[in-house]
């Protein structure tokens, strides 16, 4: 009689599958282009040219789209701690938390569909909102890849 006995072992690496940021609010860096979310010790960062935020209405169906590629960028980051907005968006990067993980977008595109948005009685103007979609999107870095076929990032505002 012959047995064979597999064993496998962890080695501690992260090995990530999905990710999920729902319920997380959208923020913005005042300084640079960078629009994000953060949950815990996560963060989900695009960072393309605001112009893709225009403030005009986009037809129904006709949502734009934004390539990635080396401009128009995805990045998830896992960190050694908890984040905040200061510590995504200062000038000089703090020393803590650090980068653990790190995996880029590799291709898909970004579905940017912009309405116009009304005070609370519904007559007056004061920005758009702007659903962002990742479609196709792919992430990947040394250790492995994982995609989606559509994930909603959520709805970013400006104001007028």
């Amino acid at each position: 009689m012959f047995c064979l006995f597999l064993f496998a072992c962890d080695d501690g690496d992260l090995t990530l599958q999905s990710f999920n940021f729902e319920g997380q609010n959208i923020q913005k860096c005042t300084n640079n282009n960078l629009i994000f979310k953060i949950k815990n010790d996560e963060l989900l960062l695009i960072n393309i040219p605001g112009s893709n935020f225009a403030n005009t209405v986009t037809p129904d169906d006709q949502p734009r789209v934004v390539n990635i590629n080396s401009s128009n960028s995805i990045i998830y980051r896992k960190y050694s701690g908890n984040l905040s907005s200061s510590t995504i968006c200062s000038t000089l990067a703090p020393a803590n938390p650090v980068v653990n993980k790190e995996w880029n977008a590799t291709g898909g595109t970004i579905l940017i569909a912009t309405n116009a948005l009304f005070d609370i009685d519904g007559t007056t103007l004061i920005g758009y909102t702007h659903n962002i979609t990742f479609v196709n999107v792919s992430f990947s870095n040394s250790d492995n890849t994982f995609s989606f076929t559509t994930y909603l990032f959520g709805d970013y505002e400006t104001r007028l």
